[in-house]
């Protein structure tokens, strides 16, 4: 990135760049759960398990047990449990739904977190960009629009998803000011692991089919559970950057681009063609996300013009 890039706009940058990658680790959920008949709980259960391994592995090269302490140790961990729980909702959504459903019904948590924004960090959120959220919103609701008569509860489970990935990027912005994006991932790897954990003893013990432990057979999917957790490492640690850098009222419609990739994965992956509407609801998402990105780059010019 260029030097004279101002804090805010790296943040959108970074952010754009997480939202690429994460509909991936989205894709080899589903296509764990479906092709190779994995429970949902498992899948999550060896998403955190690898991040935790990968960023302690890290973080103990680079300079040993002095740079895996945290100031915000309960916070992290919650972070954890919150994604842990966030986790199991989306993989078993998605295991049913297409991926481009769940992800439309997902996609309130960018208004959300705008709102939260306000309330809870007291950050100055003005019209413009509560209209570029909404905008960005009503793009999702064209691009699909599940209904209860499709999917039934199941598509309550994105929406779960949503509220809590709303507070746990709420979180990242509360907690980054103390802790490295690598010490708050592996905190919040080992919250989301003891989480799925305990979720798939009880799944075991109330014979939940999606909640069980479902061990690969074949070599593919050991070598797809990998890449679930390598890819949700590299993501979320791009989010949490992302969040030292620029406030959460500012990145919040830049989450809309997670689902012009899932589309996009939805064709090339799943054989899923976007209709002339889906389309129109893509170039809506992205508009919203551009028009704050230049807005921002715009403001900060100004704001360097005038020292």
């Amino acid at each position: 990135m260029p030097e004279k890039m101002q804090p805010h706009v790296k943040g959108m940058v970074v952010m754009m760049g997480a939202m690429l990658i994460l509909p991936m680790m989205d894709a080899v959920g589903k296509w764990l759960a479906v092709a190779d008949n994995l429970p949902p709980a498992t899948v999550s259960f060896a998403r955190f398990l690898i991040q935790t391994l990968l960023t302690l592995t890290i973080l103990w090269a680079a300079g040993g047990l002095k740079v895996l302490k945290s100031r915000n140790l309960g916070g992290n961990l919650i972070r954890g449990v919150l994604m842990g729980v966030a986790s199991l909702c989306f993989f078993t959504a998605i295991k049913y739904m297409p991926l481009a459903d769940a992800m439309a019904i997902f996609f309130v948590e960018p208004l959300m977190l705008t709102l939260l924004s306000a309330l809870i960090l007291k950050e100055k959120v003005g019209w413009r960009r509560l209209t570029a959220v909404s905008v960005g919103f009503i793009g999702t609701l064209i691009v699909i629009q599940p209904s209860w008569e499709l999917f039934g509860w199941i598509s309550l489970l994105p929406l779960g998803t949503a509220v809590l990935f709303a507070v746990y990027l709420i979180m990242n912005r509360k907690y980054a000011v103390d802790d490295s994006a690598m010490v708050m991932q592996l905190y919040a790897g080992v919250g989301g692991a003891a989480t799925t954990a305990l979720v798939m003893v009880a799944g075991e013990y109330l014979d939940i089919a999606d909640m069980r432990l479902g061990l690969p057979v074949t070599s593919s999917p050991w070598a797809l559970l990998f890449a679930i957790g390598a890819l949700a490492t590299v993501g979320h640690l791009l989010v949490v950057q992302a969040f030292r850098l620029a406030p959460a009222s500012v990145l919040a419609p830049f989450q809309y681009f997670e689902i012009v990739m899932a589309v996009l994965i939805g064709l090339l992956v799943f054989n899923d063609f976007p209709t002339p509407s889906k389309w129109l609801g893509i170039l809506i998402i992205v508009g919203s996300g551009i028009y704050v990105f230049m807005r921002e780059r715009g403001r900060t010019a100004e704001a360097e013009a005038l020292v």
